[in-house]
């Protein structure tokens, strides 16, 4: 049970009608689940309350802390203390709770979670999708490297965006972006001013292994805006590109680091810097044999 936006970036009445109505179809279904995995959101309160009241088992996946909301939507600010309690009260009343990095195990700890009901359960890829054989029907020119997923603070767009106007940048290599979200308008402006800027919108899931696979390199540049980081990184994306055979270029945070250095798969650069970014792919660019080594 997900919801299914009717337009790209949905207002915020659109959203509450569509976890309203998401949670609805769930509880008042003709076959109501006796177990529920919830991907953690302080609004899925409703149905986590639902399971409680009516003995139903619940798993909460929680992939991040609560600040990616209030960097998200600032607005929430204002009412942080109730949402970090829905929160917060819907992984108290789970049977188990599963984090995908080790340090957000010990975070959530720290929330007076029960150790014993958290197990650490990383990412991974579709590998019947994500494959380096994987085409696509979208066209692009190569060479390009790419960046996919939600176009968030803490993506480190702005870095990938001052990286493809550094002097260390190759001159003939496409930047393509794929997603939706709150910077979605700088990367408009900067494909518009750059042509080597290719910003594709909102992807179908099942063309992204064929646009992975075209690359030379995937970008997972994230920054650490309100330490949000500290808890460790385990991006979808990350392996999705290396089920793709395609290297990627991270920056050095608990989890994605330790994952790239361990198999040498990329490149890890510091955050929040452009050059080292353009230097890396620039790297990639040079030495292709190198690149496909990685991957």
């Amino acid at each position: 049970f997900s919801p299914q936006y009717t337009d790209n970036e949905p207002g915020l009445l659109a959203r509450v009608l569509f976890f309203w109505r998401v949670q609805k179809d769930l509880v008042f279904g003709n076959d109501p689940p006796t177990v529920v995995y919830i991907r953690s959101h302080f609004a899925t309160f409703p149905c986590a309350l639902w399971a409680r009241i009516t003995g139903r088992t619940v798993i909460q996946e929680i992939n991040g802390p609560f600040e990616d909301l209030f960097i998200s939507y600032p607005f929430t600010r204002k009412m942080k203390g109730l949402f970090i309690w829905m929160s917060k009260v819907q992984w108290r009343w789970a049977q188990a709770c599963i984090v995908v990095t080790p340090q957000l195990r010990e975070w959530i700890e720290r929330e007076s979670i029960e150790a014993q009901k958290v197990y650490v359960v990383p990412n991974g890829a579709n590998t019947e999708l994500f494959t380096p054989k994987a085409r696509t029907s979208i066209k692009l020119t190569a060479p390009y490297v790419v960046f996919f997923g939600s176009l968030s603070k803490w993506q480190g767009i702005d870095v990938i965006l001052q990286a493809v106007d550094s002097q260390y940048w190759p001159e003939d290599l496409n930047m393509v972006i794929c997603g939706e979200g709150p910077v979605r308008a700088a990367v408009e402006s900067a494909a518009l001013s750059d042509p080597r800027i290719v910003y594709l919108g909102k992807v179908p899931y099942r063309e992204m292994p064929g646009i992975i696979a075209g690359s030379i390199g995937a970008l997972v540049p994230k920054n650490n805006v309100v330490d949000r980081s500290n808890t460790g990184l385990s991006p979808l994306k990350i392996y999705e590109a290396l089920a793709c055979a395609v290297p990627v270029v991270v920056t050095d945070f608990p989890g994605q680091a330790e994952l790239v250095r361990e198999i040498s798969c990329g490149y890890v650069i510091a955050p929040e810097d452009p050059a080292g970014l353009a230097k890396a792919v620039n790297e990639l660019y040079c030495d292709r044999e190198e690149g496909l080594a990685m991957g």
